[in-house]
C-alpha cells in the first residue's frame, strides 16, 4: 500500500488526469489514493487535504473526458486523454489519428478562432513555399460556429511520436543548453518566425511551451497560435506569465518586432551562462525599442555568420535528452 508521502507526491506531480489514470486501472488507482489521502486519516495535514482535492478533480476530469465526443460539420472525434495543457486550451488524444485542442472556457473562443485564421494563413503560405511546411501544425478541421456557452475546438494533425517541448528540454538541462545544440533549434525557429511574418502573422506567444522539438530528427514545430494577430494589430489577449516586450505592456500594437524580442528573450533564458557570444546576439535582438530590433528574415544570415565564427563548418550534432530529464 502507498504511504502518505508517496500518494501526495504522485498527485502533486500529476499535471493532467492521464498522469494518474488509464482505462485499465483508473478506478482501483483512485480508490487506493483516496484511502491514503482521506482527511480522516490525515487530520490537520493541509498538504494531504490539498492532494485529496486535486485527486478528486483529476478523477472527475478523467471520467468526464473518457467518452466525450466532439463533432464538426463533417466528422466526430472521440477524446481519450489529455495530451498537453496550454494557457487557453487543453489538447487531447483521440481514438483516431488526430489531436483535438479544446478551449477550457467558452469566453476564450475568440482565441481559438484566431488560431484558425493563423493556421489557414500558414497553410496558404506553405502551398507556395513547401519547405516551410514542417515548421507549423496542420489544421485538419474546426468546430466552426458554436452555440452560446459551448466551447470551440481545433482538430490538428498529431505531432506526438518523438516530440517534446522546449520547456521540457530546459528542465532536463538545468545548467542551460550548449550553444551548439541550441544553434540548430534557433536556426529553425528563425525560419518558422520569418515564414509567419511573410504571411503577415505575428505569433505573439513565443514561449518554450509552444515549441515542439524532435531531438532525433532535429525537427522544430511552432505551435500555440491562439494569441496570433496580423502585423500592427492590438493583441487579442495577453498571458500574464509571459515576459512580453515593452510595447505589449504599454498597450501598443504588436508587430513582427514583438516576435523577434520574445524569441530572443527565450534564447537567452535557454542558453548556458557561458554562451556569451550567442547571449550577446540575443540581447541585441531584444532591445526595448521595436524599431531597433532586426527582422527575423534578415537574422537568418547574421545568425549563420555568427555560428560560422564560433564553430566553423556545419556538421550534424546528435542531441539526446538525459534519462533523468523531463
Amino acid at each position: 500500500m502507498l504511504t502518505r508521502d508517496e500518494a501526495v507526491a504522485l498527485v502533486e506531480n500529476a499535471v493532467r488526469a492521464a498522469d494518474l489514470f488509464d482505462a485499465a486501472t483508473a478506478h482501483r488507482r483512485y480508490r487506493e489514493l483516496a484511502a491514503v489521502l482521506h482527511p480522516d486519516r490525515n487530520p490537520g495535514d493541509a498538504r494531504a487535504h490539498e492532494a485529496a482535492a486535486t485527486l478528486n478533480r483529476l478523477y472527475d476530469d478523467w471520467k468526464r473526458l473518457r467518452h466525450q465526443t466532439v463533432t464538426t460539420a463533417t466528422s466526430a472525434y472521440t477524446l481519450t486523454r489529455p495530451h498537453a495543457v496550454g494557457s487557453v486550451a487543453t489538447t487531447y488524444r483521440t481514438t483516431g489519428p488526430h489531436l483535438v485542442k479544446l478551449v477550457r472556457n467558452p469566453a476564450l473562443n475568440p482565441l481559438i478562432h484566431a488560431e484558425w485564421t493563423a493556421l489557414r494563413a500558414l497553410d496558404d503560405l506553405t502551398e507556395r513555399h513547401r519547405w516551410l511546411r514542417p515548421y507549423y501544425p496542420r489544421l485538419i478541421d474546426t468546430s466552426g460556429p458554436v452555440a452560446r456557452g459551448d466551447r470551440a475546438f481545433t482538430v490538428l494533425e498529431p505531432l506526438v511520436d518523438g516530440f517534446t517541448t522546449l520547456a521540457a528540454i530546459k528542465k532536463a538541462f538545468p545548467g542551460g543548453l550548449d550553444g551548439r545544440d541550441y544553434a540548430w533549434m534557433h536556426r529553425r525557429l528563425l525560419r518558422a518566425v520569418a515564414g509567419a511574418h511573410r504571411a503577415g502573422v505575428v505569433h505573439g506567444h513565443l514561449t518554450a511551451d509552444n515549441v515542439l522539438v524532435h531531438p532525433e530528427q532535429h525537427g522544430i514545430v511552432l505551435v500555440g497560435w491562439s494569441f496570433a494577430v496580423r502585423h500592427g494589430e492590438l493583441p487579442t489577449a495577453v498571458d500574464n506569465s509571459v515576459p512580453y516586450p515593452p510595447e505589449v505592456h504599454n498597450g501598443q500594437p504588436v508587430t513582427t518586432a514583438t516576435d523577434v524580442h520574445m524569441l530572443h528573450t527565450m534564447m537567452a533564458d535557454l542558453l548556458a551562462p557561458g554562451e556569451t557570444r550567442q547571449r550577446t546576439f540575443a540581447a541585441w535582438c531584444a532591445q526595448d525599442a521595436p524599431a531597433q530590433r532586426p527582422d527575423a528574415a534578415g537574422l537568418l544570415d547574421e545568425y549563420d555568420e555568427l555560428l560560422d565564427e564560433l564553430y566553423g563548418p556545419r556538421t550534424f550534432r546528435p542531441f539526446e535528452i538525459p534519462e533523468t530529464g523531463a
